[in-house]
């Protein structure tokens, strides 16, 4: 039998180049597409990358998130997650196999930040964050107490306004920080460990108005719970809703509804003092009148009776014993009276005699300060200029010539007399010649 012969077609390809085709029709096809699927084999690298398998009760599909949109997840992307995924089709020459490149992934039936929520409320409810017996009590009579939210917002007023009405000699610090928004979160963790760093707090305020879940998510960040946690002073979350919960709230050690709650909570033991003092105060002038109002009756009663009228002729006889000892002190003081003007008087010549010792003594010592300063007087250096002597100078008139050996030739010097001086040049110095001899020559 005759074998037939293989025949070639016009174009053969290469592997790279059907590869090459299908990304081609294959990117082109799909630019971007919405993919809804089960997430199982997540796993994230040390590069950051997350690959994951999108599945169906028929097929699956590989997926890659890269690092940057990793980065902006806000919840945990695990196996058994349904998710609806946006992203575009693409063929990896190496292996031959196509995958979805990620760029946006929600949540089936919830949104991201909702199950960020939830998330991060199951991890730290397990790691015991929300337990009571980290709860720390309040203080019972705050003194100072320390406020984290924005210093432009409703809820610094609302708070600030509480504690002026109630209580205005709290001692208040305030941290300025955003509370939404990139950043707000690490200001926040700043100002609470900042705050809690100060050995005379005594507790934290924590929060901001009412908004929606993104507005109130920093509230919400790990970070800020974990500084809550650890700050070793008592925090109160104010975060303004009513109904909904964040996770500032769980791990704070008291929950306030609202920032004009949070200020009430603190000083609310301080109220009460000072209502239970009030309250015993006008229990106390209640009693006071009371008993005034039964002895007054008490009183009149016995007044009336019998035994009051021994009572009477005895309080007669008591007032005659009291007018005899009036007298009798009254002569008493008469005699003490006599005694401290004669004590007085010795007093007073005492003192004279004191006081013209002291004249004479002074009169000594400005008669012997005059002799003193006439002496001195009298050898004083202008005096002594005055007598016709002079003052020899060098270096510019700085340094006075006390000896013969100080003087150089050709040197300047300045003679000073008691009035006026002059400038002259040394001509020559004679160190051997004395005044004595000169005198004697000079006769």
């Amino acid at each position: 039998m005759k074998s037939e012969s293989l025949v070639l077609p016009d174009k053969v390809y290469t592997v790279s180049e059907i590869t090459q085709l299908v990304k081609l029709e294959l990117e082109m096809s799909f630019p971007q597409v919405w993919v809804m699927g089960e997430v199982s084999n997540a796993r994230k690298y040390p590069s950051g990358h997350l690959f994951f398998t999108l599945k169906d009760a028929g097929s699956s599909l590989s997926a890659v998130m890269w690092r940057s949109e990793v980065a902006r997840l806000k919840y945990e992307l695990k196996d058994g997650l349904q998710l609806v995924c946006r992203g575009k089709i693409d063929v990896y020459p190496p292996r031959g196999s196509y995958q979805l490149v990620v760029d946006l992934a929600e949540p089936k039936g919830k949104g991201a930040l909702q199950l960020a929520f939830e998330q991060l409320k199951e991890k730290l409810r397990a790691e015991g964050l929300f337990d009571p017996q980290h709860k720390k009590k309040l203080p019972l009579l705050p003194k100072k107490v320390g406020i984290v939210t924005s210093p432009r917002g409703a809820a610094i007023v609302d708070i600030l306004r509480t504690l002026e009405r109630r209580f205005a000699r709290l001692h208040v610090l305030i941290y300025p920080a955003r509370v939404q928004g990139e950043g707000a979160a690490e200001e926040i963790v700043e100002g609470i460990e900042t705050l809690g760093s100060l050995p005379d707090l005594d507790v934290i305020i924590v929060g901001r108005g009412g908004g929606s879940i993104e507005d109130l998510w920093a509230f919400n960040e790990e970070k800020v719970a974990r500084a809550i946690f650890r700050c070793p002073v008592p925090v109160i979350s104010a975060v303004g809703h009513e109904v909904d919960f964040t996770i500032a709230d769980f791990v704070a050690d008291v929950r306030a509804s609202t920032p004009s709650v949070a200020a009430e909570i603190v000083i609310e033991k301080e109220q009460a003092f000072a209502d239970e003092i009030d309250h015993l105060e006008r229990r106390a002038v209640q009693g006071v009148r009371n008993g005034l109002q039964e002895r007054k009756h008490e009183v009149t009663y016995l007044a009336q009776h019998r035994i009051f009228q021994n009572f009477k002729i005895r309080l007669l006889n008591s007032e005659q014993q009291v007018d005899g000892l009036e007298t009798r002190a009254r002569e008493v003081v008469r005699g003490e009276q006599r005694k401290i003007a004669e004590a007085k008087a010795r007093a007073a010549l005492l003192q004279e005699r004191i006081f013209g010792s002291f004249r004479r003594r002074l009169q000594d010592q400005a008669a012997k300060w005059e002799r003193l300063s006439a002496e001195l007087h009298s050898h004083s250096p202008l005096n002594i200029l005055k007598k016709g002597y002079t003052l020899c100078w060098k270096d510019g008139g700085t340094r006075i010539v006390s000896k013969i050996e100080d003087i150089e030739k050709d040197e300047d010097v300045v003679v000073s007399f008691y009035q006026g001086e002059f400038f002259c040049r040394v001509k020559d110095v004679d160190r051997e010649s004395r005044i004595e001899s000169r005198a004697v020559k000079e006769k």
